[in-house]
């Protein structure tokens, strides 16, 4: 059409003079209403014939052009925000997002199944994490960069040599550090806008119980059955879900486990411990070191959506991964009626 030649020679001519945007917009704007005012005063005219198209399509392409420009204009918005110093940052009051924060998160915001509201959701959220090595490591990273407002992480481990296989969290320097307090330094290098509380501590009987209670979600990446089946007992007691994954040689599997949301408890899954030789440790068996990579991210995403709603949960299904044969699988799993932590009292 002769009239989006015009508009095209004027956008070209625009750019080899470097004018002004603006400028070469305002007149392919001013053709384009021209366009429309032949169509609509002189419909079926010499003029009207010239220009080419009808007057729908030369309306619909206005219509177009506009969302496309309001588009470009939310993006660069966006990026031009961030105009607080990453090192110093201002937290916004009142659960509100400050312009770095809306940089930083931006990516979230976009997607329709999070947004802005989800995003707040993740700001306002308290997670505990138990555990900081093989699954702790890419979860605290994944929940820090997330945005996740107030962190919890316990462990009463330091860090090895034997450990920076996989547990990416913590670097070389850090070797005879703590593991929460190394773990801490990694989040808040990542994202300082979140708030990190380390526990360095084993989880006893004599804390669980307030520990959890002071969260929304907690999540186990414990290498223990004395941890978990503490852990588990500790949620189902003050309602709370438990996103419980594992990993031993090429294997990892994970579930959410609720009961008081009608998915099963760990012990419903597990009722007993297994033997030694049937769940070895990593230290025993060994373990290669994504796997932890794979199945913590895959738990980061699952308490991300378990905290926005976004999606279908891991409530009432036990997901497995074995990177050795690049498979993945899924087993549905109950609540147990005589689960003796969580089944119906007789």
């Amino acid at each position: 059409m002769a009239g989006l030649i015009l508009m095209a020679g004027l956008v070209g001519l625009g750019l080899w003079l470097k004018a002004p945007r603006g400028l070469v917009l305002g007149a392919v704007a001013l053709i384009w209403a021209g366009i429309v005012l032949a169509h609509l005063a002189l419909p079926g005219s010499a003029l009207a014939r010239a220009v080419g198209g009808s007057l729908p399509t030369w309306v619909g392409l206005g219509v177009v052009a506009v969302l496309v420009l309001a588009y470009r204009a939310m993006l660069q918005r966006l990026r031009v925000r961030a105009v607080a110093p990453v090192s110093a940052p201002q937290q916004a009051k009142s659960g509100a997002f400050s312009e770095a924060e809306l940089e930083r998160y931006a990516r979230h915001i976009f997607l329709r199944e999070i947004g802005g509201p989800g995003q707040k959701k993740l700001k306002s959220a308290k997670v505990l994490v138990v555990g900081a090595g093989g699954l702790g490591s890419p979860v605290l990273l994944y929940l820090a960069a997330a945005g996740v407002g107030t962190i919890g992480v316990v462990d009463d481990d330091t860090v090895s040599a034997s450990n920076l296989q996989r547990q990416v969290i913590h670097r070389e320097a850090d070797l005879g550090l703590p593991k929460v307090f190394s773990a801490e330094r990694a989040m808040k290098a990542l994202n300082p806008f979140v708030t990190v509380r380390p526990y360095n501590r084993r989880l006893g009987p004599e804390d669980a119980a307030a520990l959890v209670a002071e969260y929304d979600l907690i999540l186990d990446g414990t290498d223990n059955f004395d941890t978990r089946y503490l852990l588990n007992a500790a949620c189902v007691a003050a309602g709370k879900p438990l996103l419980s994954g594992a990993i031993s040689q090429w294997e990892g599997q994970l579930s959410l486990y609720d009961p008081a949301r009608g998915a099963p408890c760990y012990a419903c899954v597990f009722p007993q411990t297994p033997a030694p030789e049937l769940a070895p440790s990593c230290a025993e068996a060994g373990v290669v070191g994504a796997l932890p990579g794979v199945v913590g991210s895959m738990m980061a995403a699952e308490a991300i959506k378990a905290i926005t709603g976004a999606g279908a949960s891991a409530r009432g299904r036990l997901m497995i991964y074995d990177a050795l044969w690049g498979e993945s699988r899924q087993i549905a799993v109950k609540r147990r009626a005589d689960c003796v932590v969580c089944g119906t009292p007789h």
